[in-house]
């Protein structure tokens, strides 16, 4: 099996590109992997890895990638949410028109090969109604989000048309990403875990009340692995999957990790709130998600199990 992942040094692409080379794919060996990132120095050393360096934004750096056919692409490069709203021609240029060069470079390719798209729960917009479920309407109130809703869109065209094999998964907060989350508001979801882990201080831009989605990257992973082998068929036209996430407040992440770590942990978090981070990012409501679930995907289904997988991987 000959597997493509874009964004393969990022947070979630450097764990699923161990878990293929280690585990494989439904059952299959991967005999080749081609990476492509900016930078790719984090990836294990195999043989079977071939990685490509460079911006997906640039044509030949894709063209490059898809040198071989592949049966399998995992597409996760992105600009991020902040960053992408801070520069939006190049969150448009990455985005946007580079899944569309893809798209165009398998349907040359042949094949349908399968496709796992990776979108954002960003797509819903702000204000959120009091419940999301998987009939909610997408109103993207930021360019991250529209881009990737027109790139479902792109996606689910492309599916139709027998060019791909296609699964878009729409990603909620997924911890606990290593650094300093620049570009990314959302960072302190993260650096939570990260600094009571080693025990430093950390200031929170949300109160303790707030309530986000959040899901451990591990099982982040699983649902990727899980949406590269399920019988699409199963899917509706639009391809499109809402990944299960937990919907906790940060208060009660505070106390699984106080659990994990030390009760004295408690007194290193302090809470200053910033108005437009808490709308954005600490007032989710109920996330509810029957069909994917139906469908084998998941979340860590307790508090406690997120805490000990975010920092596994």
């Amino acid at each position: 099996m000959r597997v493509l992942v874009t964004g393969a040094g990022g947070f979630i692409g450097r764990v699923l590109v161990a878990r293929l080379l280690d585990a494989g794919l439904d059952g299959r060996r991967v005999d080749r992997l081609v990476g492509v990132d900016l930078s790719l120095d984090d990836l294990p050393e195999d043989a079977r890895l071939r990685p490509v360096t460079g911006s997906i934004a640039d044509a030949e750096v894709l063209e490059q990638a898809l040198r071989e056919p592949v049966d399998v692409v995992f597409h996760l490069a992105s600009v991020p949410g902040g960053a992408a709203e801070a520069a939006p021609d190049l969150g448009r240029r990455v985005n946007l028109d580079a899944t569309a060069r893809l798209l165009a470079l398998l349907r040359e390719q042949g094949g349908c090969p399968r496709l796992v798209f990776t979108s954002t729960v960003a797509v819903y917009g702000d204000p959120l109604p009091a419940i999301v479920d998987e009939q909610t309407p997408p109103r993207p109130a930021m360019s991250y989000g529209a881009h990737k809703l027109a790139a479902e869109v792109l996606v689910a065209d492309a599916a139709r048309r027998g060019w791909v094999d296609a699964c878009s998964l729409r990603l909620p907060g997924v911890v606990a990403r290593p650094g300093d989350g620049a570009g990314l508001v959302s960072a302190f979801m993260s650096q939570l875990f990260w600094r009571l882990a080693a025990g430093e201080s950390i200031v929170l831009p949300v109160s303790a009340d707030g309530t986000a989605w959040w899901i451990s990257v591990g099982a982040c992973v699983d649902n990727l692995l899980h949406a590269a082998a399920i019988d699409t068929a199963r899917l509706d036209a639009r391809r499109v999957v809402q990944m299960p996430a937990l919907h906790l407040s940060i208060g009660a992440v505070v106390d699984a990790l106080a659990r994990r770590h030390g009760e004295t942990r408690r007194v290193l978090v302090r809470y200053e709130p910033q108005q437009q981070v808490q709308r954005l990012f600490a007032t989710f409501p109920p996330l509810h998600t029957p069909q994917a679930e139906a469908l084998g995907f998941c979340h860590d289904g307790t508090v406690d199990v997120l805490v000990r997988r975010a920092t596994a991987g």
